[in-house]
């Protein structure tokens, strides 16, 4: 038998083993992920599913004494009928056609306050003939709208165990482990019961089918005629199946809107039955009167542009002082650990390679718990679908969708946070287009490179005794980034071939308190994915750019010590300039110093010189480097009347001009505003898209810009 008939052709005694795979399914907004985070805490794994960037959750818990489960939350869908990627995995995994995941039961879940709807889905997996526990969440909510349901009666009416629930409250769990515990005893076939006839939909054609693969259910053979191009099955077998599709004229389309509409048949009398529902004008919830103001033509808007005010406010305001304390913390380890270790070759390496990587990595901690905390909080409430739907008119016009607004509103604050969240635009294709530009969205690293700079060639006047000249500007940067990013998005949906179609098709969830247990979950769970997945690849980059600022070629780096080591005993009072000298030369004569050296040519019709260009280089670690590398260049002296500001004031070429005139400062703000400036970013991107190309390709094209633009400003304004 092949491997792909899955359920249907595994021994069933497998169902008596210890450790059961449970498969955890339901509609999107049914309370699936509240359900997962309530049965397995912190025993959580995140990973991908193969071959695809979509999320794969599982947990362990434990059933009874004993007796391990493994949960596999599956991505959301409404139907056994798949169009976006997320929900072709779940589809896979339920019809077998997955290699690695073989659930023993399917735990569903279904929204109480919209049960007609759920049904269909939990009426497919019943004809599947998997065994199944539907799971009732949303009681609270149905209780508010009237409805009453009949959970004994629906129970017999379906022939599946039916357990009410609330995850926010742990009610209603126990008894759905001991009903699992059940059910994986239960003797092979014992939940058989049809939900629908689904032999008559094409008789012939599924007898056909089940002569190839005789485990089959008869509903699962009208998928196998339907889908069966995106199976794993043999060259022969495919062909056989095309020839049965062929011999009995089978139509996939007129099979599947039959199918529907006997579904449905036989929902709307069970929902009659055992089910009481108040009439749909009735009673008017408090999500309907809020939505009133909130998607408002006008008012929605203003109110939005508030919450993402707000929102990016925040990340700010709650980072600054854990981000402040760990670059502390991590200052005085490295100040510690140079006055005790003795000056080697593996101290230097690791303390300013091993050390300084992991800082850069640790420090964006903060801002990636706290960005996706008040994403989780902005999704719970309910409000996140409601942003989605107010810009995806203005996203839908360069490419994107309403999804796609906060990965980049998240981008100001930075970029890796950003681009994972990227994760819950379903179509590949608006994915794609937000992981590559947004990068273009200012984060909070460049702002010490914008200040700087703007306190050089800016003068510090106020118009109207409120409009601060240096604030316009920077908020000028701002705006470039963010237009560029619309720009560039609305070209690249021209080159990008990607034919899957976009379908904005949005539930607008009711409005909920916060569940603050998903929420610390959700932000231990990304910093956790970022430290130990994108971490791995910055920390070799840092040790990379440790290297090349630490080593030269030949004896270059002695003869500079040497020379450095007789001016100390000529000029022994000056210990401290000279040293602070000898950095400066050693970083000159250094693999990064000749490279600096070596772009210099390319770097000079921007206005920079070779300093300049080994800040680019060393910036590359993290955007804000370029100040502390400006510092080590110009030998700043530790003193209250010499800043580093004064120093590159007074900077100047060899032909004696200002090297940070206001055509070059401007130049170099333009060139931060657009390239691609941090390998963490670069780093997650490959980790996103699995693939070398699309960061490769980023990083081409946003230098590219970056050049050009920055050439065409800095000969404007000379």
């Amino acid at each position: 038998m092949p491997a792909v008939c899955g359920y249907f052709c595994k021994h069933l005694a497998d169902l008596s083993k210890p450790g059961l795979h449970i498969a955890l399914v339901g509609n999107p907004n049914s309370g699936k992920t509240s359900l997962f985070n309530a049965l397995t805490g912190l025993n959580q794994k995140v990973g991908n599913f193969p071959g695809v960037t979509v999320d794969k959750k599982t947990g362990h818990l434990a059933l009874e004494e004993g007796l391990e489960a493994e949960l596999i939350d599956l991505p959301g869908t409404y139907s056994l009928y798949p169009r976006r990627g997320d929900e072709w995995v779940a589809y896979k995994v339920l019809m077998g056609a997955d290699n690695e995941i073989r659930p023993d039961i399917v735990l569903l879940v279904a929204d109480a306050s919209n049960l007609k709807r759920n049904l269909l889905f939990c009426s497919q997996i019943i004809d599947l003939k998997i065994p199944v526990v539907m799971v009732l969440t949303m009681t609270d909510i149905a209780a508010k709208k009237d409805i009453v349901i009949d959970i004994n009666g629906l129970q017999a009416e379906l022939g599946i165990p039916i357990v009410a629930v609330n995850p926010r409250k742990n009610k209603g769990l126990n008894e759905v482990k001991k009903v699992l515990v059940q059910v994986s005893r239960m003797a092979p076939g014992a939940q058989s019961r049809d939900f629908m006839d689904t032999r008559k939909l094409a008789p012939a054609a599924v007898e056909s089918v089940q002569q190839l693969f005789p485990q089959l259910s008869d509903y699962a053979g009208i998928h196998y005629l339907i889908n069966h191009e995106n199976f794993p099955l043999t060259d022969q077998e495919q062909e056989i199946v095309e020839q049965i599709e062929i011999d009995n004229r089978f139509n996939p389309t007129k099979t599947q809107a039959e199918e529907i509409m006997q579904r449905y048949t036989r929902i709307r009398q069970i929902m009659q039955k055992h089910v009481v529902e108040p009439g749909p004008m009735e009673k008017k919830m408090f999500s309907d009167k809020l939505d009133n103001l909130l998607l408002h033509q006008t008012w929605g808007y203003l109110i939005l542009l508030v919450v993402l005010f707000l929102l990016f406010q925040s990340i700010f305001w709650l980072a600054q002082f854990p981000m402040d304390g760990i670059e502390w913390l991590f200052t005085q380890t490295s100040s510690w650990l140079n006055q005790h270790l003795p000056q080697t070759w593996w101290s230097d390496l690791f303390i300013n390679g091993l050390v300084a990587g992991l800082s850069g990595i640790v420090v964006f901690i903060p801002q990636i718990m706290i960005l996706f905390g008040l994403i989780t909080i902005l999704e719970d409430t309910g409000y996140m679908a409601r942003i989605s739907f107010l810009s995806d008119k203005l996203m839908r016009k360069v490419g994107l969708n309403g999804k796609s607004v906060m990965p980049m509103i998240s981008g100001f604050a930075c970029a890796v946070p950003a681009i994972m969240s990227a994760r819950n635009i379903e179509n590949k294709k608006e994915r794609l287009l937000t992981i590559l530009i947004t990068p273009l969205m200012s984060c909070s690293a460049r702002l010490p490179v914008y200040t700087i700079l703007i306190s050089l060639v800016v003068d510090d006047k106020y118009y109207f005794g409120f409009l601060s000249v240096q604030g316009l500007v920077m908020m000028a940067l701002y705006l470039m980034g963010t237009v560029m990013a619309l720009i560039v998005s609305y070209v690249m949906k021209w080159f990008i071939k990607i034919k899957e179609k976009s379908f904005f098709i949005l539930e607008l969830p009711i409005y909920r308190a916060p569940r603050w247990k998903n929420v610390g979950i959700t932000m231990v769970e990304k910093a956790r994915i970022f430290v130990f997945d994108a971490g791995k690849i910055i920390m070799i980059i840092s040790l990379l750019l440790w290297f090349l600022s630490s080593y030269g070629p030949g004896d270059r780096m002695q003869k500079v010590e040497e020379k450095y080591a007789v001016l100390a005993q000529q000029y022994p009072a000056q210990k401290d300039s000279l040293e602070k000298h000898l950095s400066s030369e050693k970083l000159q004569n250094s693999y990064a110093g000749i490279l600096g050296k070596s772009i210099e040519p390319v770097i000079t019709p921007l206005g920079y010189d070779w300093k300049i260009g080994i800040a680019l280089i060393t910036s590359f670690a993290a955007r804000e480097v370029f100040v502390g590398t400006m510092a080590t260049l110009y030998s700043v002296e530790e003193t209250d009347d010499t800043s580093l500001r004064q120093k590159m004031d007074a900077a100047r070429h060899a032909d004696g001009t200002k090297v940070y005139t206001l055509p070059a400062a401007f130049s170099l703000m333009i060139f931060y505003v657009f390239a691609m400036q941090c390998m963490s970013t670069l780093a997650v991107v490959k980790r996103e898209t699995r693939s070398w190309k699309w960061p490769v390709f980023q990083f081409v094209y946003m230098t590219g810009l970056a050049y050009v633009l920055s050439l065409i400003v800095y000969q404007v304004f000379s």
